[in-house]
């Protein structure tokens, strides 16, 4: 079944109307005939089934069959991942989208090369929401995350709370197994109450300085493995494990 997206004030009618960009996709992609059924994400939890009613040229009127609230997710994850070069952070957020994650912070860390100014952040914090918005039209996900414009590592520190549980990758050998940190503080309550935040560094990792800024804040320090992994790879297998154990 074909999925589009709508804001959710753009939802609150029996009859909804896909335009632009969305318009397109459904009238001149997927070639939408009158009576078939597909489902419309709001972002916000909301599910609704439609049936496409009234096609033109550039708009689809879909009406509503039934609407689904779902809750979010018990153990939000935010995801602080220092902003990598070129379009590997289209991928970070294409897969941590998928991976169901509710916050995306872009950080300004010492070691990342892509500084970014106010006006250069603005653009492509709506480039990055384009690609979040195809991602959960592709794996169905009612819940849009939330992105963040990029952000300066003192910054962020001075303005940002830890989390009960709180991880950041590290290559230094005292790192410990995220197994052995989650199982420490969910002990027999699964899943955790409150949130969970997930501390990416950038190629070549986070300098000793952040590294001890960070655990005194509150964060502690997780072990991927013995090989180094890029920036993007370390993304998805910290998201992929966390949402392993927190399902378990």
């Amino acid at each position: 079944m074909q999925r589009f997206f709508l804001p959710p004030e753009e939802t609150r009618n029996d009859i909804l109307t896909l335009q632009d960009r969305e318009a397109h996709h459904a009238l001149h992609v997927v070639r939408l005939r009158p009576g078939e059924e597909v489902v419309v994400l709001n972002g916000h939890g909301e599910r609704i089934w439609c049936e496409a009613a009234t096609l033109g040229r550039r708009e689809a009127q879909l009406q509503v069959i039934r609407r689904e609230q779902l809750p979010p997710r018990p153990w939000p994850i935010t995801l602080i991942q220092a902003l990598p070069k070129a379009k590997t952070f289209d991928v970070i957020i294409q897969k941590a989208t998928e991976l169901g994650v509710s916050r995306v912070i872009p950080l300004l860390s010492q070691r990342v090369v892509s500084q970014v100014d106010a006006e250069r952040g603005a653009s492509k914090l709506e480039h990055w929401r384009a690609i979040a918005i195809e991602s959960i039209k592709q794996c169905g996900s009612p819940w849009l995350p939330t992105l963040d414009p990029p952000t300066a590592f003192s910054a962020l520190l001075a303005q940002l709370l830890p989390a009960p549980l709180c991880l950041v990758a590290s290559l230094r050998p005292n790192a410990r197994h995220p197994r052995n940190i989650i199982d420490s503080v969910l002990g027999e309550t699964r899943p955790p109450a409150g949130a969970t935040q997930i501390w990416v560094g950038p190629e070549g990792d986070f300098t000793d300085e952040e590294l001890e800024s960070l655990e005194k804040w509150g964060a502690q320090a997780v072990s991927f493995g013995s090989l180094v992994l890029r920036a993007d790879t370390a993304a998805i297998y910290a998201l992929s494990v966390v949402n392993y154990e927190m399902g378990a």
